[in-house]
């Protein structure tokens, strides 16, 4: 046979030894029978992701800040200036940092509107009742200090509306009130000076923050030329 007939018999081999060899799954190597290695995930974190990351973070953490200041206070006077509806309040103001001032308004004005419904239903319905236990049902005390919550909660809404002094957790202020676990005079009066220490610790946070980087910060660049503009 002639090297050129031999070179082409080979050639027909080659083709017939590909065709019928055996192929592996999709995404197999045909020659290792391993599969090809992934991507590398990428290394750098995108510009929004790390916003978001120190958005959680600081969050939570000014939020803990702001709420410790009034837990001093109380651990030094011995009275109640730490309640149940002042950690949302800490939350909403660490979670949204602009407009210092106009949210003071509504978080302190909610409070009180909250800390004026509350005691003035309980007085009105429920006297001399209070929830510091869970009472019987259908019985006369409980019936009464339910239609004083909701009274109160009813009031607290539609004056908060009327004010423009909306602030979701001020409706929990009320509440304790109405249901007797804070509602003398002076507890009513410590809510309301909790609050506001809490607001006047959070503006003054804020404005030292703005002095140290002026008008470079994403969010409080903005704010300021909000203000400039209204």
């Amino acid at each position: 046979m002639s090297p050129r007939a031999r070179r082409g018999q080979l050639g027909v081999r080659v083709r017939l030894s590909r065709a019928i060899a055996p192929r592996g799954p999709p995404g197999v190597s045909s020659r290792s029978g391993e599969a090809p290695s992934p991507d590398p995930p990428a290394l750098c974190e995108s510009p929004a992701d790390r916003s978001a990351r120190r958005h959680r973070l600081g969050t939570s953490l000014y939020a803990g800040l702001l709420f410790t200041v009034p837990g001093l206070v109380a651990r030094a006077t011995g009275r109640p200036f730490v309640f149940p509806s002042l950690g949302p309040s800490a939350f909403v103001l660490a979670f949204d940092r602009r407009s210092v001032r106009e949210r003071a308004v509504r978080v302190v004005g909610g409070h009180l509107i909250g800390g004026v419904a509350g005691p003035a239903a309980r007085t009105a319905i429920a006297d001399g009742a209070a929830l510091t236990a869970t009472p019987p049902a259908l019985s006369p005390e409980g019936v009464r200090l339910t239609a004083s919550a909701v009274a109160s909660l009813v009031a607290t809404g539609w004056a908060m509306i009327a004010t423009g002094t909306v602030h979701p957790p001020a409706c929990a202020t009320t509440l304790i009130v109405s249901l007797g676990l804070l509602s003398t005079p002076t507890e009513v009066a410590i809510i309301v000076a909790s609050v506001t220490v809490l607001v006047a610790f959070h503006a003054g946070v804020i404005l030292a923050f703005k002095r140290l980087v002026g008008g470079t910060h994403p969010l409080y660049g903005r704010d300021e030329a909000t203000d400039a503009d209204g």
